[in-house]
């Protein structure tokens, strides 16, 4: 494959606020290299997203070595990084360490936007007092993206103490009738707790991406 076949969004940021990104499920090595060749042509810096180890090592070495990666969240910035200039602002609460993976996509797509979210974990329903313990901590927050499986209770446990935005991730933690995520989301999409906004099952990056739009309307920041 070569450059001339990847037709990317140079310009989505310019619209819209958000960098395009790089969705590496589904793209061969070659593919992925063919990006990275022509951001690098460009000096643009990517955020690459679901990029497994196995795709990773088989870049060759100089834009193996030009990504900084995070192989639990299986994201990596390739290039430039922005300089972190919003802190603050987005608190990222999971309801276990298990939903880390998710959790840590969205602080890490922020991250590539110059926005340092603060990570809460481990805070999930079963142990209510966990939450309750942070939850003056979690209120500070105009954005709060919550992730949870199984049940996906944490969301609306939170719709009902926070004011501020509140992005329900569900994630597919959980035994067999969990349903890889559908329980989770369709819990938190029937919550009646008003005003929640839920993205897909461990969408991470959807989820840092709302909030980034959030941001921008409050005229905090922008891509």
């Amino acid at each position: 494959m070569s450059r001339d076949d990847v037709a990317f969004d140079h310009a989505r940021a310019a619209r819209i606020g958000l960098d395009e990104a790089v969705f590496c499920a589904g793209k061969s090595a070659n593919q992925i290299a063919a990006i990275l060749e022509g951001a690098g042509d460009r000096d643009d810096g990517l955020l690459l997203t679901r990029l497994n180890p196995e795709k990773l090592e088989a870049l060759p070495k100089a834009l193996h070595d030009a990504i900084d990666y995070c192989d639990l969240s299986r994201t990596g910035f390739f290039g430039r990084l922005r300089p972190v200039s919003v802190t603050g602002k987005v608190a990222i609460v999971a309801a276990g360490t298990s939903d880390a993976p998710v959790s840590l996509e969205a602080v890490r797509t922020l991250r590539h936007a110059g926005v340092a979210a603060d990570p809460i974990t481990d805070v999930g329903v079963a142990g209510l007092w966990r939450l309750l313990d942070r939850i003056e901590e979690i209120r500070r927050h105009p954005i709060i993206i919550a992730v949870a499986g199984m049940d996906a209770a944490l969301a609306s446990v939170l719709g009902g103490l926070i004011p501020g935005a509140l992005i329900a991730v569900p994630t597919s933690v959980g035994y067999g009738a969990a349903e890889d995520g559908r329980t989770a989301l369709n819990a938190m999409l029937a919550s009646c707790a008003p005003g929640i906004t839920v993205c897909n099952i461990d969408n991470g990056y959807g989820a840092a991406s709302a909030a980034l739009r959030v941001l921008h309307s409050m005229g905090i920041t922008r891509s």
